[in-house]
């Protein structure tokens, strides 16, 4: 089952927890206090390359003659959109760059280019999933309310069809998000009908602008070519989508990053919100192309513990929250990029069968673990990347 008691699940004192949250304190406040010019420019230089790459990628769709152009402009417009949603899009909505008073690079005034509100998506993600991260039931992130990723969601015969349903979110991962967020926002403004409608109708409106600039607006820019932007378009948007959508997946559901139950946040301290977020969150190893590509989203557990900060400077936090991850004996779950999606593919299709066909316990399968599953174990004076190596150790003695 998940995690009911985070103290004895990591194996820390209260004192420990306290000291911690401490530790990260002090990351938060020495980045804060060394940002500027540099990071800045960083934002500003990724927006001006994101849209001269996209511009590029256009004119080559529309004037090439070849299909060789057709392709790299295609994978061009592809790869733009996708900086735009991961590396400024996505951040920037976090408020990663409000602290620069640039009324055009800030959390509240972009909007993204796909179909999702801005505005729908940051109660969503922000609030709901970021502050009650992996939380059953109160995160909506969580299997994005289609499909079963902890046993402690009963298994009914609907989940059978959950690697299908996977492979379909993957394809329209932007409208799942756009759906995604007017959820949230209706559980938000209920029972104001008013309001209700007013987020629909944004959504609609949102819907219909990204509808028609990249399938009559931009096509029709290339005049009698209007057949290949049109399906550049198409083709890029996938994409964008697929891309989006693994590296999302690779950082919340491969085994390691654990989830919650509800009543871990009743008078949940600083230090025990942070250590959820080491806990329920996993990496993913990458040069500097790839965490660019993905948003900086290889830092999945530096992301979670500050949202709020410059994606340009996971990178340097990540050596310092490894070393107090260390220091306090905690796991630090990262891998291989192949290596974690394919632990999530695993967990999606395991937990499409029911409870009966698995074999480990609810308290000790990979993807879903609990403080239950040390029992018999002897946990003093340790941690808990010590603990799970012993664990480990004593389920292969008895294989």
């Amino acid at each position: 089952m998940a995690i009911a008691d985070l103290a004895a699940y990591a194996h820390l004192s209260g004192e420990d927890i306290e000291a911690l949250g401490q530790e990260l304190d002090e990351v938060r406040r020495d980045i804060e206090g060394s940002l500027g010019e540099r990071d800045a420019a960083y934002i500003r230089n990724t927006i001006r390359f994101q849209r001269a790459l996209e511009v590029a990628a256009r004119a080559l769709v529309a004037c090439s003659r070849s299909r060789t152009g057709w392709i790299a402009g295609t994978a061009a417009l592809a790869a733009a959109k996708s900086v735009e949603n991961m590396e400024i899009g996505h951040n920037v909505c976090h408020g990663q760059w409000d602290w620069m008073n640039d009324p055009e690079i800030h959390s509240t005034t972009w909007e993204w280019d796909m179909v999702a509100v801005s505005a729908q998506w940051r109660y969503s993600h922000n609030y709901r999933h970021h502050v009650m991260t992996n939380i059953v039931g109160v995160d909506d992130d969580l299997g994005f309310g289609i499909m079963r990723v902890s046993r402690d969601e009963p298994w009914q015969p609907v989940h059978l069809m959950q690697p299908l349903r996977n492979v379909l979110l993957a394809v329209i991962f932007e409208w799942g998000i756009a759906l995604h967020g007017v959820h949230s926002e209706r559980d938000r403004v209920l029972p104001d009908t008013v309001r209700l409608a007013e987020v629909r109708a944004t959504l609609v409106r949102k819907i219909a602008r990204q509808v028609v600039k990249d399938y009559v607006i931009f096509p029709a820019m290339s005049l009698t070519r209007w057949r290949r932007a049109l399906l550049a378009n198409v083709v890029a948007n996938l994409a964008r989508n697929l891309w989006a959508y693994v590296v999302i997946f690779c950082g919340h559901f491969p085994d390691g990053a654990e989830k919650f139950a509800p009543n871990v946040i009743e008078q949940e301290t600083k230090g025990e919100w942070y250590l959820r977020q080491i806990l329920g969150a996993a990496n993913f190893n990458a040069g500097r192309l790839l965490a660019f590509a993905s948003g900086n989203l290889c830092y999945q557990i530096e992301h979670h513990l500050f949202p709020d900060l410059p994606s340009n400077r996971y990178a340097e936090i990540a050596v310092r929250v490894r070393a107090i991850c260390d220091k306090y004996d905690l796991p630090y779950t990262t891998g291989p990029f192949v290596r974690q999606y394919f632990l999530t593919l695993r967990t999606i299709h395991k937990l499409a069968l029911p409870d009966w066909l698995l074999t480990a316990t609810s308290d000790d399968a990979p993807e879903t673990a609990s403080e239950k599953k040390f029992a018999g174990g002897s946990r003093s004076g340790s941690g808990l990347r010590a603990a799970l190596r012993r664990n480990a150790r004593r389920r292969r003695q008895a294989a």
